[in-house]
């Protein structure tokens, strides 16, 4: 069976390093994996807060795309992705009158028969049963597994690990040889989309994520969401000015963890495009 692959915005311009992390890992592990044709975008925090039917229509063209395709299961590595396919989805089926009107919108049929896997559940089904026996490097680092605010939430409609404690995150880590700490931040906000319009309540939000990560011994900080990888490392010197300290944790993707555990090249997973530098 080929996997879906929906890359959303950022996949493709400031997080790109994120997609091609996630290529280079299913690569590895031979996992066929094909992108949806001529995709859009899922409309993110802005549609939902502006229109509803458009906020509706945006994600369900994406699976309606991949219905078209013959695609059973598709991957949405982006948190705010996921979420906003899997709401669509939820929303539509329960509501018969509005998934036809949302259809008509887009002038595409729309069955609800496509599975969305975010990362974790992605790697979970076709990566982790044979991970340890690929480790040739085990990522020997105390490692502070952060979810943010999407990628748990809403728990009803997800059904994604537990909401105050998610561990699934952890768990995939520890297979790696790493050591997930016990910290207080792991579900809490970055500051999302306002890392522009206020860049400041980012670096207070952010700060705290990332001072109780170092307090706590944290030698890394892995995450799966776009946003909160951007924030937590681009956003390092309103980090450390909130702190009154520097601090030089990088922020890695869960699958540029996993990567360079198996051995793949740093340049392959996009290590280098990081600001905070990636020495572990």
């Amino acid at each position: 069976m080929t996997l879906g692959f929906y890359p959303g915005c950022s996949l493709k311009g400031s997080s790109r390093e994120y997609a091609e992390s996630v290529l280079a890992v299913v690569k590895a592990f031979n996992i066929q994996i094909q992108e949806i044709d001529d995709w859009n975008c899922c409309g993110a925090t802005a549609a939902h807060s502006l229109n509803k039917e458009l906020s509706l229509a945006l994600p369900a063209r994406v699976l309606s795309l991949a219905e078209k395709q013959g695609l059973k299961e598709i991957v949405v590595p982006c948190a705010a992705c996921y979420a906003r396919l899997s709401m669509t989805q939820h929303e539509l089926l329960k509501n018969p009158e509005l998934k036809t009107r949302i259809a008509e919108i887009n002038n595409l049929e729309y069955n609800g028969t496509v599975s969305i896997l975010n990362v974790i559940q992605m790697l979970d089904r076709y990566v982790t049963p044979n991970l340890e026996s690929r480790v040739v490097k085990p990522f020997g680092h105390k490692v502070a597994c952060y979810y943010g605010c999407y990628l748990v939430r809403p728990h009803e409609i997800l059904n994604f690990d537990r909401v105050e404690e998610p561990l699934s995150m952890d768990t995939l880590m520890a297979k790696t040889g790493a050591t997930p700490i016990d910290w207080a931040f792991k579900t809490e906000c970055c500051g999302a989309s306002l890392s522009i319009s206020r860049t400041s309540s980012v670096g207070r939000l952010s700060g705290k994520i990332v001072g109780d990560a170092s307090d706590r011994g944290a030698e890394a900080i892995i995450v799966a969401c776009p946003m909160c990888q951007s924030n937590l490392d681009m956003r390092r010197k309103e980090i450390n000015s909130y702190l009154g300290k520097r601090i030089d944790i990088p922020v890695l993707y869960i699958t540029q963890a996993i990567g360079l555990a198996i051995g793949l090249d740093r340049k392959a997973l996009g290590l280098q495009r990081h600001f905070v530098k990636v020495k572990v």
